[in-house]
């Protein structure tokens, strides 16, 4: 994540959560031997990836490796404890991410179904047409293979702000007879090994 001035080169420093922003728990449930559900994992989530350099920090809240999921033998709890990449095919990611004050990402596409909601902050969503919108907490976009790029602009960019995302696959999109190609920009190096 790359803005030309850098105003958060350096905000995170101790990992999750950003400076300024709460921390934030998942709790996952299960079955007891008799049926009944329960809690059975309660933290903060698998997998925290400082991004940039220390600008951003995405946590892993949960991912799938297929739809429809196999939950029975908690199947799906030993998969999701792997780092996923951006998206799985035919599988979901639920990622968090903390933005440092006034962070702006590269314009980016994935090639999936992402549902994008405000936790904390204000952003601006560019599309590459240059279309902008501004979201405020509560907020959701629905990006179907969109290309864009975000902009915390919380506390006109003084403040840290916190994003959800969760991505599905999504068939191959083709506009006007040509296949739309994904690509991730400056992105692409925080998941070269996924």
């Amino acid at each position: 994540m790359e803005h030309p001035s850098k105003p958060a080169a350096g905000f995170i420093t101790n990992g999750f959560p950003a400076p300024g922003l709460r921390e934030t728990h998942r709790h996952i449930t299960g079955f007891d031997e008799h049926g009944k559900s329960i809690f059975i994992v309660s933290d903060s989530g698998d997998h925290h990836r400082v991004m940039g350099e220390g600008e951003a920090l995405a946590n892993i809240m949960y991912s799938t490796r297929e739809t429809p999921v196999d939950i029975n033998e908690e199947a799906d709890l030993a998969k999701a404890r792997e780092e996923p990449p951006i998206y799985y095919p035919n599988g979901t990611v639920v990622r968090m991410v903390d933005f440092g004050p006034g962070l702006e990402s590269p314009m980016h596409r994935a090639i999936s179904l992402d549902y994008g909601v405000v936790l904390e902050g204000v952003f601006e969503l560019e599309l590459d047409s240059g279309e902008k919108r501004i979201m405020y907490p509560g907020d959701v976009s629905v990006k179907r293979a969109a290309a864009h790029k975000w902009r915390n602009i919380t506390g006109q960019g003084t403040l840290p702000g916190r994003m959800l995302y969760v991505l599905l696959d999504c068939k191959d999109v083709v506009v006007n007879g040509s296949k739309v190609e994904g690509y991730l920009g400056e992105l692409k190096k925080e998941y070269a090994d996924k």
